[in-house]
């Protein structure tokens, strides 16, 4: 079967392995020069399936309230008459219930860790390697409120038994000894051991290499303009190279995958809140971290990927707009000189900025459409990197009429009913 693939980011590219591993002929079209060049290319390199929780919950919207008031602040909301924000942002709200919030992380737990399991899968069958680590996630908290809030995220992972450790200060300063200079800053912390690192660009760009040995052709510097459609099938898609056929089409544009699917009657509630990074160069490696810490205050997450530090965090809501602002890479800066005063220099960083797709609810959409050859793969949010290789493993299932290996309740668009649809 010849399928298309829209987008090569990570869940793009990934998508394309797998179905070439299944025989499929396989075409990636992408407007960039190269895989992963958007939203996959300086991400905080996290792969964190303990971590999967949506962002709306109770006592969020007081929360933000607090964060918009912080010099350094998490959240960032510029005003604009853009119906979609709106829209977007009165159904998150809608989804701050304790009910709506276990419902969510229980739809998000389990295929982020299948996709964590597809990726251990991957690099022991191919040797691929991208700064990993396999060492945790480790979540620190200032106050005991914070602490206390763990609560039912922690009856989640018993739930789904993700492994998980709380720490006192000294619990934590044994598995990343660097924070013993910084200790007193925090009560406590959230460890998840089986949570993973690495370079989301790196991978993408090796896979890439892998697909294309695997005979996928990558269309690059080509812009995807429209689909076409005739009754309940996708024809053809429109593109600035022209016109390209295929028997089955897939989309994974990230945040620009709404564009795409409204004309022809597909309104979905994916929105992009951006994100920024900063990239490290580490001068004293014993007092660097060793994996991923998550400042709860600040929502920032510090990884070490090989001799660099990424910082990464904040959520602006700004649509597309992709300026980089000095008052997030100051947030940035605050949060790893705060945590590690001596790994790295700072003078020295990169700076970057991304849209991440994110869903009211804080699940992905993966999966069947109204159009019969028509899937979707997008509303990752900040787990694109996290959910990547299970959501290529469930969309290559699906393209070659194979059960997939998780249950794919609540996760097509279709959890959304007729409100998302304009067909």
């Amino acid at each position: 079967m010849k399928v298309i693939v829209l987008g090569s980011g990570v869940i793009g590219t990934s998508i394309a392995y797998y179905l070439a591993k299944d025989g499929h002929q396989v075409e990636v079209v992408d407007r960039q020069a190269g895989p992963a060049l958007e939203t996959s290319f300086a991400n905080a390199g996290e792969v964190s399936p303990g971590y999967s929780s949506p962002w709306a919950g109770p006592g969020v919207p007081l929360k933000a309230i607090k964060w918009m008031l912080m010099s350094h602040s998490p959240l960032v909301i510029w005003p604009m008459l853009d119906p979609a924000m709106w829209r977007w942002g009165l159904s998150m709200l809608a989804n701050c219930t304790e009910r709506a919030y276990a419902l969510n992380k229980s739809r998000m737990v389990p295929i982020a860790e299948y996709s964590r399991d597809c990726l251990k899968a991957l690099r022991s069958e191919t040797g691929i390697a991208y700064d990993e680590r396999a060492q945790g996630t480790l979540q620190l908290f200032r106050t005991q409120a914070q602490l206390d809030a763990i609560a039912k995220d922690v009856e989640v992972l018993q739930q789904y038994k993700v492994p998980f450790e709380v720490l006192d200060r000294d619990g934590f300063v044994k598995v990343e000894p660097a924070l013993a200079l910084t200790k007193e800053k925090f009560i406590g912390a959230l460890r998840l051991p089986g949570d993973e690192t690495g370079d989301c660009f790196k991978f993408t760009q090796r896979l890439a290499e892998m697909a294309s040995d695997l005979g996928v052709t990558f269309r690059y510097e080509t812009t995807v303009e429209a689909i076409a459609v005739s009754g309940q099938q996708v024809t053809s898609v429109r593109t600035s190279a022209g016109m390209l056929q295929a028997d089955q089409f897939v989309v994974a544009m990230g945040s620009y995958t709404p564009l795409l699917m409204k004309p022809i009657g597909i309104d979905l509630p994916v929105y992009p809140v951006k994100g920024y990074s900063i990239t490290v160069p580490i001068t004293d490696p014993q007092w660097a971290p060793e994996s991923t810490i998550m400042d709860e205050t600040h929502k920032v997450a510090v990884t070490r990927l090989g001799d660099r530090i990424r910082v990464g965090g904040t959520a602006e809501l700004a649509g597309f707009n992709l300026n980089l602002r000095e008052s997030r890479r100051a947030t940035l800066n605050h949060v790893v000189t705060d945590l590690f005063p001596r790994g790295g220099d700072v003078a020295q960083a990169t700076f970057w900025c991304g849209l991440r797709p994110m869903t009211p609810d804080g699940t992905p959409i993966i999966g069947a459409t109204p159009y019969s050859n028509l899937m979707l793969a997008t509303g990752h949010g900040t787990l694109g990197w996290t959910m990547a290789a299970g959501t290529a493993r469930v969309i290559a299932d699906l393209v070659s009429r194979r059960k997939p290996d998780i249950s794919l309740e609540g996760l097509a668009m279709s959890r959304y009913g007729g409100a998302w649809r304009g067909t």
